[in-house]
């Protein structure tokens, strides 16, 4: 079959990858979605056991900083869109071994930039597209001007927990080696955008979460931990503040984006549903007790606060207002819904979170591919 576009989706089997993959193997028929994954810890392919034997569908097992593997790939598919997803990113790692984010956040981008030009440009630029997906944790952190959280402060367009929010205007400020490593992947898109002409986009998002969320994770980790009765470390006093978005609200925005929006621009995507944190803990513990059929309060017990992470950012929020306004977008779930779907999936689906757990999913690839 000739497809109308062959598009490399880096990262899908990971947690918003394999959401993004899901959301284009089904929704576009004619076209060919290249998964290209290097399958790390993160990368789970039992994450997408309902579209693999789709005939539009293709796995990859490589590394986004092999240069030669992805130059033949672009050529071999006639790539003519990459979605790049890959991506070290849980801080705690970056603060202990900050030379694998830098590799694979900076140099992976690069490497996939420079394997696209190079098959890009002879041809023009036209019905070409290179589509980075970053984080809001590259703007730094704003200041927690209402800590005890106002929600009619949102009326006169502020937000519960102070007026400032991450706007596409924001002055890039990293805290951690995680944050620092995306911005310089971003600084390298738009370089090639500005040097070479690329057509280029990038988006900023707040935090996921939402099903196949890798459980080192605090929303996963805690709804596993209170499963099983084991303690809920809060970092701190648990007052930092974070924009939770729903992991399909977000491949939406990234499908939107990829179709729509303009080349060179960047575009904020967020939930505008800040909480801190030991709020949303308490209703987690709230919705999986109810759901787990235990009395109300009975896992209050499990929470437990420990020493803060360095370098720890206050307050995140994100400001979708352009998205919003120039492409239409916004949020479908109010976060109580969201997260009464994300804590009953990982209750119904206790096989998958304890093969995680386990380690077992790490043998999936060997088994479905014969470890090829």
């Amino acid at each position: 079959m000739k497809y109308e576009r062959s598009i490399i989706i880096t990262g899908g089997a990971g947690f918003i990858g394999s959401h993004v993959v899901r959301l284009f193997v089904r929704k576009y028929p004619t076209y060919r979605i290249i998964n290209l994954d290097k399958l790390t810890y993160a990368g789970n392919l039992a994450n997408l056991k309902d579209i693999e034997n789709c005939p539009n569908y293709v796995f990859e097992k490589s590394d986004i900083c092999d240069y030669e593997t992805v130059r033949k790939l672009v050529s071999g598919y006639d790539v003519t869109g990459i979605i790049h997803l890959a991506a070290e990113s849980h801080v705690d790692r970056s603060i202990l071994d900050p030379f694998t984010f830098a590799r694979t956040n900076v140099l992976g981008t690069l490497t996939l930039l420079q394997a696209a030009r190079e098959y890009w440009e002879p041809s023009g630029w036209e019905g070409k597209r290179f589509y980075h997906i970053s984080t809001d944790e590259v703007y730094g952190a704003l200041e927690l001007t209402r800590p005890e959280g106002d929600p009619s402060s949102e009326e006169c367009g502020g937000g519960p927990y102070g007026d400032e929010f991450f706007t596409e205007e924001t002055k890039y400020q990293p805290h951690s080696p995680y944050s620092a490593a995306k911005a310089s992947s971003d600084h390298f898109v738009r370089a090639y955008h500005d040097t070479y002409g690329m057509p280029t986009v990038i988006t900023n998002c707040s935090n996921n979460y939402g099903p196949y969320q890798f459980p080192e994770k605090l929303i996963p980790l805690f709804i596993n931990n209170i499963r099983q009765r084991k303690p809920l470390p809060v970092y701190g006093k648990g007052e930092n503040v974070r924009d939770w978005l729903y992991v399909e609200d977000h491949a939406r925005a990234i499908d939107l984006v990829f179709h729509e929006g303009k080349a060179g621009e960047t575009y904020n995507i967020g939930g505008f549903n800040e909480w801190k944190n030991i709020d949303l803990i308490k209703v987690l513990i709230k919705t999986a007790d109810r759901l787990l059929g235990r009395p109300e309060g009975a896992d209050d017990d499990l929470i437990t606060f420990v020493t803060d992470r360095k370098g720890h950012d206050l307050r995140y929020a994100i400001d979708s207002t352009k998205l919003k306004e120039e492409l239409g977008w916004e949020p479908s779930l109010q976060f109580e819904e969201g997260i009464e779907k994300t804590v009953r999936w990982y209750l119904d689906n206790q096989e998958w979170l304890d093969e995680v757990t386990s380690g077992d999913y790490l043998r999936y690839y060997d088994r479905m591919y014969g470890g090829r």
